[in-house]
């Protein structure tokens, strides 16, 4: 027995020590680690598919208000709504979330359209009407 405890003795002496001064320094971050998740509210189009495949129902996704909300407590790292999200929006980021004292629910507010990004897709949906339209036309016609 005392030659075990001599042996951790000595490793721990001379060899690289286990722990790293943590606010200075950070260790990597393990591989497969899933972090917390992270919303592109540019691409959200809060149709919310995140919300209703939640296993722990951590996201809250408001139409009118124009909003998604997480709350980080609930979040099991499921990666359940990065799979069903259509946009591609959400992404898990390897990153250990910061440590909270209170619950705190996140929440993103999707940013305003300008009116040149208005009138383009306006005229986008349009151009898709006239050409279904049009092909319907087409379609009828060879009929």
């Amino acid at each position: 027995m005392g030659t075990k405890l001599g042996k951790m003795t000595l490793r721990s002496l001379f060899g690289k020590p286990e722990t790293v001064r943590y606010p200075f320094e950070t260790k990597p971050m393990p591989e497969g680690l899933k972090g917390h998740i992270e919303n592109d509210m540019e691409q959200c189009i809060l149709c919310g598919m995140c919300e209703r495949t939640c296993p722990a129902n951590a996201i809250t996704v408001d139409r009118a208000a124009k909003t998604w909300s997480i709350n980080r407590f609930r979040c099991v790292q499921c990666k359940s709504c990065t799979r069903a999200c259509p946009k591609k929006c959400l992404t898990m980021r390897p990153e250990y979330q910061k440590p909270a004292r209170h619950i705190n629910i996140e929440t993103l507010d999707k940013p305003e359209e300008s009116e040149e990004e208005k009138a383009a897709k306006e005229a986008a949906k349009k151009a898709k009407v006239e050409a279904a339209m049009k092909a319907k036309a087409e379609k009828e016609a060879n009929a």
